[in-house]
């Protein structure tokens, strides 16, 4: 131990250093804080229960055990369910918009989702890698992203971790953990239906109906449907795009089989028919042989285009327009079991989904970038687990997980007016991970806590019977029988707790998380783009403070991180000889991120409650050449790959997030009425294909006011989204000819009126 923190130790300072000195505000805004937060516990006469205006405990599994989420040293942010309906959440894309530091944004508007958590994150439009933060819905993983794209309804909360999870979790991961709980059949009959209506004719509506069928058996039934929305029109035609058609249903059924022993099934099933997303153009499109297009002033106008010889090969309808015909589903089965001072946990879980999804890239009716993805994904796992549940200063967790997915897909892409052909990709790929994991808590004192967590890993990945190839042919093309990759690896974390008083945590851990290595699995022509890329690792170093003061009314939370991060994935290009430039995903062999995060709830009066988080972050590459396309394409042909030294270049995510909040409760006769308003923000970001394709940063408000009895089963909300109508995208890119960028969405307004039983 003395010497890894030799090695490793002055790297830490170091970087504090860099961020105290050349982040002076945000060294002088933390420390104010935690100086503020110093004086406060010094007077130790903090209340040991909290008064009816205090900020409410909240109870969290982050550790798979029930626990406080001020006594969880961790960095987490917790969202109830209330919170999920106020902020209009559907999907777990919407998260991002209430958690700093998170963002999750779909490639170029598409199914295929990009998350990334404090700059930790993964740029890939194909559907075959893992992601650096891992997606699960009670306690099941979503391995692959477009899997994790279903309706979220009828959720208990919401937990999103920080930082590795390469310990208690099925999918290890580098950049943090989502978790979602969804709500649980109830000893009671209940019911509830909650109908959304606003602008573009979008209307939700989500129902359940819950309670005990016998002395042991209890089930829950919920559905959700979203339909319209369509807010983007087609420039030429105007046809309308965006409109939402999307339908799922749970159903959750708890047995008691004997007094020790519990058993719950859950089974799911969901479909998504809805239109796709269009981006716009932001500079004019040259089209060869037509002309130019000019950029579009309106973010809303987009375009499309499905040739009659790409419908015939997609089976689409040629005059189509962007869609999606997915369906997913799955079941899975706990069995949790009580000895004397252990609980033995089983996990056993399938999870499919059939994709059908048809994107126009370009934004124009130009066959330039037009995508069609079909694809079918399983996953199946197993998790079996011991922990302890009696009283002691030792609390512990260990067990095996295993899980086996199979993904088969066809990406077709036309490129018919640029370069005069389909590009047809098929592929398969197997994956196979098991993993042996522990975590220990022992209490020294009273206040003082230790943490050690270890996990050991291993997968075997295989990319199976890949081809491309051109319509017509060209007699260019590749394909590939097998290709693996896999890894082993150990994963850990080790950290110290102390309670400085009974409403006061401080915390620091070591953590070491590691990403899945993969393959670029687009339209390739050269057997070079087939070469997997390595697994990525992440040293995570961080410190924090949690603390409830002034009665409970003054939750304040602050950490601050450094992460080693050592073969990050990195969309970027390799050199054929003889076919130029090829996108590939390549390893950095070693960037650092560090930030700070301060999280600040406020309960001055009952009813009254203000939020404020704010999470500061600098990403740089420390050591990377990166192929030059342009000096390299200058050498063709044969082309050699002229390099360039990306130390010091930012990563490209935004420096600052933002969140904040005000809510007030207004007594009236007989009834309360809620106002609250909502806002976020997110810094600008750097993009490495060059500053033309920077995301400005931009501000989003929001606001609802609701009407309830005081004794009664109904409210009444009417909310406003972006009711500033503030004009961001949420990025941009290009396509050979066309520089496009996917909108946000503008102002929308509506009324949602719910009713319980």
């Amino acid at each position: 131990m003395g010497e890894w923190l030799r090695m490793k130790g002055p790297r830490v300072y170091a970087a504090a250093g860099r961020l105290l000195r050349g982040q002076a505000v945000w060294g002088r805004a933390l420390s104010g804080i935690l100086l503020m937060g110093g004086a406060l516990l010094g007077g130790g006469a903090v209340a040991q229960e909290q008064d009816a205006g205090g900020i409410p405990d909240i109870i969290v599994t982050a550790q798979r055990r029930a626990q406080s989420v001020q006594d969880v040293g961790l960095s987490v942010s917790v969202l109830s369910a209330g919170d999920l309906a106020t902020h209009h959440v559907t999907s777990v894309n919407d998260l991002q918009n209430m958690t700093p530091g998170l963002e999750v944004t779909n490639a170029f508007g598409g199914g295929q989702p990009q998350f990334r958590i404090r700059g930790v994150g993964f740029n890939d439009y194909a559907s075959n890698n893992t992601p650096t933060v891992g997606v699960y819905v009670d306690e099941v993983a979503y391995p692959l992203p477009i899997m994790t794209q279903g309706l979220v309804y009828d959720v208990d909360r919401v937990e999103v971790l920080r930082g590795p999870q390469g310990v208690l979790y099925g999918r290890n991961t580098t950049g943090g953990a989502i978790n979602i709980l969804t709500a649980n059949p109830t000893d009671s009959a209940s019911a509830g239906i909650t109908a959304d209506y606003g602008s573009y004719d979008a209307a939700k509506v989500e129902a359940y109906v819950s309670g005990p069928v016998s002395d042991t058996v209890k089930v829950r039934l919920s559905a959700m449907t979203q339909q319209g929305g369509a807010w983007q029109t087609n420039r030429l035609t105007g046809q309308d795009l965006g409109n939402a058609n999307r339908t799922a249903v749970r159903a959750k059924i708890d047995w008691a089989a004997t007094p020790d022993t519990d058993v719950r099934l859950n089974l799911h099933y969901g479909r998504d028919l809805s239109d796709g997303t269009g981006g716009y153009l932001f500079n004019p499109a040259v089209q060869p042989g037509v002309g130019t297009l000019p950029a579009d002033t309106d973010p809303s106008k987009t375009g499309w285009g499905l040739s009659p010889a790409f419908a015939k090969v997609i089976g689409a309808d040629p005059n189509a327009k962007p869609f999606r015909n997915n369906t997913s589903g799955g079941a899975d089965l706990t069995v949790l079991h009580r000895f004397e001072d252990v609980t033995l946990t089983s996990i056993t879980a399938w999870e499919a989904l059939n994709r059908k999804e048809f994107n126009d890239w370009d934004a124009t009716a130009y066959r330039d970038a037009d995508e069609y993805f079909n694809s079918r994904a399983q996953d199946v796992s197993q998790e079996v687990r011991l922990a302890s549940s009696g009283a002691g200063r030792l609390q512990w967790v260990g067990g095996l997980y295993y899980s086996h997915e199979t993904l088969r897909e066809a990406f077709l892409s036309d490129f018919t007016d640029i370069y005069g052909f389909i590009a047809n990709t098929r592929y398969a790929q197997t994956a196979e991970s098991i993993s042996g994991f522990g975590q220990a808590d022992y209490a020294v004192t009273d206040r003082l806590k230790l943490v050690l967590g270890l996990r050991e890993e291993h997968e075997d990945r295989t990319l199976r019977t890949f081809s491309t190839i051109t319509i017509p042919d060209t007699g260019i093309g590749v394909s590939a029988d097998k290709v693996p990759t896999g890894f082993t690896q150990t994963t850990g974390k080790a950290g110290v707790e102390v309670k400085v008083t009974d409403e006061a945590l401080l915390y620091a851990n070591v953590s070491r998380g590691v990403k899945s290595g993969g393959f670029t699995a687009y339209n390739t022509l050269a057997l070079g783009g087939l070469a997997p890329f390595r697994p990525e690792v992440l040293w995570a170093y961080e410190a924090g403070v949690k603390s409830d003061l002034a009665n409970h009314t003054l939750r304040l939370n602050a950490s601050a991180y450094y992460y080693d991060y050592h073969n990050q994935q990195v969309q970027s290009v390799i050199i054929d000889p003889t076919f130029a430039a090829i996108g590939k995903i390549v390893n950095a062999p070693r960037s650092e991120i560090y930030g700070a995060e301060l999280q600040a709830d406020w309960a001055p009066r009952p009813g009254l409650l203000i939020t404020q988080a704010l999470g500061l972050s600098h990403g740089e590459f420390k050591e990377f050449n990166a192929v030059d396309t342009a000096a390299s394409l200058a050498t063709c042909y044969p082309c050699r790959p002229v390099y360039t030294n990306q130390a010091g270049e930012d990563l490209g995510f935004p420096r600052i997030t933002y969140n904040g909040g005000v809510s007030y409760d207004w007594a009236l006769p007989g009834h309360t009425l809620k106002t609250e308003a909502d806002y976020s923000y997110r810094s600008s970001e750097r993009s490495l294909l060059g500053s033309r394709y920077n995301v400005a940063g931009y501000w989003l408000v929001n606001a609802a006011v609701t009407l309830a009895p005081d004794q009664g089963p109904w409210t009444a909300t009417v909310y406003g989204q972006n009711i500033l109508d503030r004009r961001y995208d949420l990025l941009r890119n290009f396509f050979t000819n066309a520089d496009i960028a996917i909108p946000g969405r503008p102002a929308t307004w509506g009324i949602r009126l719910g009713y319980q039983y």
